[in-house]
């Protein structure tokens, strides 16, 4: 992209279907790019591979590299849609001994999410406590054109403002109505007298999303 006609490059490093966090460009490397974003526009191309693993005789595995398919994501650099919510539990040691609670929905951008909590850990951690945000069931937004959002999630430091925040990569909607990590916070340190995630009996997680645009092209 740019003037030069050259096409700027940036390496993802994943090799699975699932990207992490440290596997996608950070946001604001992106927007302060010249080569990336280009008239509040940015391409991204895909490159898809076919693996065969179906060979009897347990060959080696032979990979066909397919054409690259190009699909336009719009970031603009205003107008970001940005919303906070506060979720305080003051009675989170009653909460501590359910599989699952959730907040009230609050709305961001015309749409209703809610921040979910496994206060000891779901079936792929149950050592942490889980914190996830989702999509209100009664929500539509993973029936429209692909959004493209940024989410973090925080659990607030109420003794030593010392807050755990985690920040997800650019996430694209595609039906996938719940985002989060199910190791958030291990127990240990949750429970830990000296800190201050839970002082009391209260606990304070804090959700902030900005939508920053849509994955369709045109």
């Amino acid at each position: 992209m740019g003037n030069s006609g050259s096409t700027a490059s940036y390496n993802f490093g994943f090799k699975n279907t699932y990207s992490k966090q440290h596997c996608l460009i950070p946001l604001q490397d992106l927007l302060k790019s010249s080569a990336f974003l280009v008239d509040d526009s940015c391409v991204f191309g895909v490159e898809i591979l076919k693996i065969d693993v179906s060979s009897p005789e347990k060959k080696a595995v032979v990979v066909h590299k397919k054409a690259t398919t190009v699909q336009n994501i719009f970031v603009q650099k205003k107008g970001f849609i940005k919303g906070t919510y506060t979720w305080t539990m003051d009675n989170f040691l009653e909460l501590d001994l359910k599989h699952f609670v959730s907040s009230p929905t609050f709305e961001v951008g015309g749409h209703k999410w809610y921040v979910g909590m496994y206060p000891r850990g779901n079936k792929h951690s149950t050592d942490c406590l889980s914190l996830y945000l989702y999509l209100d069931a009664s929500d539509e937004l993973h029936l429209e054109s692909k959004k493209v959002v940024l989410m973090t999630l925080s659990i607030l430091d109420q003794k030593n403002g010392k807050h755990l925040t985690v920040t997800s990569g650019l996430l694209v909607f595609t039906g996938t109505h719940r985002w989060g990590w199910p190791d958030f916070l291990g127990l240990e340190k949750l429970k830990d007298p000296s800190g201050g995630y839970v002082v009391g009996s209260s606990c304070v997680v804090k959700a902030d999303l900005t939508i920053v645009g849509s994955s369709n092209d045109g």
